[in-house]
């Protein structure tokens, strides 16, 4: 064998190893080549002009100085920030007016440095944001106007303070509640509750919220009534009406429906001095009842507006002129709070040398060496990596071309955790699968040959003695060719139900099915083989008051079938004057009904409990059909609860009795709740 496995080994060059080995160096002379042909084509003129157009750097400077001028009036402080800006990015940074006179030039002789280009990087401009350059274009939002230009509505300390101590306190509410929040600080000194996560109870969100929130301060009041001039005027001149703006610029516009913004919850107004000072369980109280009263008034009088439909309700257009009003109205109140604009120009330091690259002979060398050296190493890890691959496959394939001879094949020794581990691990399951089904496949042949000899052996018997003159063939002669035959069509029906099953071709013609009625048919046809043979037979009833069991979902044939196969089994096995019993109820999940057959026959040992569901297993193994049947019924049982999406199972106590249940699902839409007279018995 060790021959032939040697002269069936792949040369290398068709072998994984080989594979593994030429993919690898051709990789690392491609990834080689093309990093020697990039440094060979890089010039020190290519990387000035990566180096200046370096958008990342170009964003950060502009957002820094755009954040500048919206808070601040002009451009006089800028130096400090803009040099700083300079020095980490290595970029020479020049601001000038929009009519070129310079404000700003981080070159140290602005005399002797190289000529403005004529285009600008950028214009800063707080109230025009260049959205490209901004990380985060959206936060300027649709009016373009940076969210850090505040204006009139900065807080002074006195109201951030009180803004903050009600804002801690909706925090501390919510973190009681369970629900994990931080405060996070607006442009404008506001603070504002950010939650952990979206998923919350949004009725305790809103109740904390509501209890501790706070109305626009004295400051907010100021500025946005005079924004609310400033956007009515601007109305006005277009023929339109005033619209009354919110803290967060939205309006109404009619039927309770606000025309922009991001809806806010229901604030509680302060005094000027700035939280009440109340304990917090009268603070939550109070804030509990004028939420709830606000909420009832506000969803009446929506209600009402829904049902007068006024006709001042605001149109889509007037949508949009009130929206560039506000806009135009913003502009005008910050313009006096915010720098003016100014024109941004990034360039690349006069006084920092360009890197280069030099093919210099040395450099050549050194190339060539790495060249050499990443190859060699390259090829190394391959014949290690492939080695290692190789070995355990060499193992699997002795082994399958073992099991191909008929040879008994050694488990595969399993290595490591990794592919080819897990591809060993599995290669003995499946040997020892195929082990155990053929051992199985024996016994069953053997089986049966068994049980399809002895009706056949006594029919040729029969009929030898009818034809030798032995036998009368008389009504006793022909019921006993009957009976044989009879036995040898009811194991040829259980072997055809079996292979059926192992096929998937077990007809099912599922119909709403009653259990317990079900039950009492099953025990009333064999009502007569327990009275013969001295067993008590009973159908286990609820009690008085139980709802029934579910309908189920089954073949009513096929499970009459199972059911009986279970009571015979166990009327067979219960001597004279035991009992057998069959009862019916509902699993605690509710969502199926477990059928039992109880015997206080003679029991199952507990050796022999795991086979009793396996095909042709019988506890007395010399096969007398005395005592026995052909040892199919239970493996039948077993099917048949599969096909039905349940499944059997038996508890048995030798010398006690045994108790064997079948698990089934309810119909689709039953249970124990959803239809009058189902529940568990």
């Amino acid at each position: 064998m060790r021959r032939r496995d040697e002269r069936a080994r792949l040369p290398l060059r068709k072998s994984l190893r080989g594979q593994l080995l030429t993919v690898s160096a051709l990789v690392a002379s491609c990834s080689v080549a093309a990093t020697a042909w990039l440094a060979v084509q890089t010039t020190s003129g290519a990387i000035r002009e990566e180096q200046g157009q370096d958008l990342g750097t170009d964003a950060k400077i502009y957002n820094t100085l755009l954040g500048y001028a919206a808070t601040h009036p002009g451009w006089e402080g800028v130096d400090g920030t803009a040099r700083e800006l300079a020095r980490q990015s290595h970029r020479r940074i020049v601001l000038t007016t929009q009519d070129r006179r310079p404000l700003f030039d981080s070159s140290k002789s602005a005399a002797s440095a190289a000529p403005l280009p004529p285009q600008a990087s950028a214009v800063v401009d707080p109230l025009s944001v260049d959205t490209v350059l901004v990380p985060d274009a959206a936060s300027a939002g649709a009016d373009r106007i940076d969210p850090r230009a505040v204006g009139p509505f900065l807080l002074p300390a006195k109201e951030r303070a009180a803004l903050r101590e009600a804002t801690a306190s909706s925090v501390e509410c919510l973190s009681l509640a369970g629900i994990a929040s931080d405060i996070v600080e607006s442009p404008s000194g506001r603070p504002r509750v950010q939650f952990v996560s979206n998923e919350t109870d949004r009725p305790m969100e809103l109740k904390c919220l509501t209890a501790f929130s706070v109305g626009p301060t004295p400051t907010e009041e100021e500025a946005l009534r005079a924004l609310n001039r400033l956007a009515d005027a601007c109305l006005k001149r277009q023929g339109r009406k005033g619209v009354k703006l919110d803290l967060d610029l939205s309006w109404e516009r009619g039927y309770g429906q606000k025309g922009t913004g991001i809806g806010q919850p229901a604030v509680l107004p302060v005094p000027e001095s700035g939280i009440p000072e109340e304990t917090a369980g009268e603070q939550q109280a109070a804030a509990d009842e004028a939420a709830l009263a606000g909420a009832d008034k506000e969803k009446a009088a929506a209600l009402g507006r829904l049902s007068e439909r006024p006709p001042e309700a605001r149109s889509s257009g007037d949508d949009r002129a009130v929206a560039a009003c506000v806009a135009s109205a913003r502009r005008e109140q910050l313009i006096a709070h915010v720098a003016a604009p100014a024109l941004l120009f990034i360039d690349g330091p006069g006084t920092v040398a360009a890197p280069g690259f030099d093919l210099s002979p040395a450099n050549k060398a050194r190339i060539a060496g790495v060249t050499a050296l990443v190859l060699a190493l390259t090829i190394g890890a391959s014949v290690i990596a492939g080695a290692r691959l190789v070995r355990p496959l060499h193992a699997l394939t002795g082994a399958a071309q073992r099991m191909r001879d008929g040879l008994d094949s050694a488990p595969v020794p399993v290595g490591s955790d990794n592919e080819i581990g897990r591809l060993a691990a599995a290669f003995n399951d499946m040997a020892a699968h195929r082990a155990r089904l053929e051992e199985q496949r024996k016994v069953m042949v053997s089986d049966v040959a068994h049980e399809l000899r002895t009706p056949l052996s006594n029919i040729r018997g029969w009929l030898e003695a009818a034809e030798d003159g032995l036998a009368e063939p008389d009504p006793a002669f022909v019921s006993s060719l009957l009976e044989e035959a009879v036995q040898l069509q009811h194991l040829i029906n259980d072997l055809q139900d079996l292979g059926a099953a192992d096929a998937g071709a077990l007809r099912l013609h599922l119909e709403p099915v009653r259990v317990d009625d079900l039950l009492g048919q099953v025990a009333a046809a064999h009502q007569f083989l327990a009275d013969t043979a001295g067993v008590t037979l009973a159908v286990s009833e609820a009690p008085p008051g139980t709802p029934r069991p579910p309908l189920l979902d089954a073949d009513p044939v096929r499970l009459r079938q199972a059911v009986s196969n279970l009571l015979s089994n166990a009327v067979r096995h219960t001597p004279p004057g035991g009992s057998v019993t069959l009862r019916s109820y509902v699993t605690d999940s509710g969502d199926g009904v477990t059928v039992e057959v109880s015997d206080t026959g003679s029991g199952i040992p507990a050796g022999d409990v795991p086979h009793v569901f396996d095909r042709f297993w019988r506890a007395e193994k010399s096969r007398n059909r005395s005592t026995g049947g052909s040892g199919l019924g239970l493996a039948i049982v077993l099917k048949l609860a599969e096909a039905h999406g349940g499944t059997a199972n038996v508890v048995s106590t030798e010398g006690q009795g045994s108790v064997f249940t079948l698990w089934l699902p309810t119909a689709p839409g039953e249970g124990t709740a959803g239809r009058p007279g189902c529940g568990s018995a």
